[in-house]
């Protein structure tokens, strides 16, 4: 039989030339292109062109001065960018001469509606606080932090308007309803 000894030279061969390859491209990626250009020639340092084309400038400018406009700016009808303009502010009066009455420490909000009582000079509504104590309500009396005012008393509601101001100043009212909640029987709402 006969030694196959012509692939192995082929096998090596085609290593060669693969190590060939491979060096011939890594020399060709490192510095093949031109060579660096030297460095200009100093005629006159960068500085000084630089010292004295500022000192020409200034003097050509100097004669050239324009008016600036003033600026101003008007803020009439225009919110207050620093003012939160969801929050709503009740409208207080800058002195009281009148004390604030119990119902005016309370939040309406923590008012229960427990009773009217229809009678021929207008209805009377009864509502309590957290502890129980009751109040009577007519009309046009203050009730609420926010001076609200109690405007009508229904069968089943007493309706309360506060007024506030909004973001722009303006004076505006908010209506609020207590409900009178039927009690059903074998038990209290």
């Amino acid at each position: 039989m006969k030694k196959r000894k012509p692939l192995q030279k082929n096998k090596v061969c085609g290593w060669g030339i693969t190590v060939l390859t491979a060096f011939l491209f890594l020399m060709g990626g490192c510095g093949g292109g031109a060579p660096p250009s030297p460095p200009p020639a100093k005629t006159k340092s960068p500085s000084l062109e630089k010292k004295e084309e500022p000192a020409k400038v200034a003097e050509q400018k100097a004669p050239e001065k324009k008016e600036e406009i003033e600026f101003t700016y008007n803020s009439a009808g225009k919110p207050d960018p620093f003012k939160p303009f969801i929050q709503l502010t009740p409208i207080r009066e800058s002195s009281r001469s009148t004390p604030l009455t119990p119902l005016q420490k309370y939040d309406v909000s923590q008012l229960k509606l427990v009773a009217i009582i229809s009678a021929p000079g207008g209805n009377i509504a009864l509502v309590e606080d957290a502890t129980g104590k009751g109040y009577f309500l007519k009309r046009g009396v203050w009730i609420g932090k926010n001076d609200g005012k109690v405007t009508k008393i229904l069968k089943d509601k007493v309706i309360i308007e506060e007024a506030y101001q909004d973001v722009f100043g303006q004076t505006k009212t908010h209506e609020i309803s207590l409900i009178l909640h039927k009690v059903e029987e074998g038990g209290e709402s």
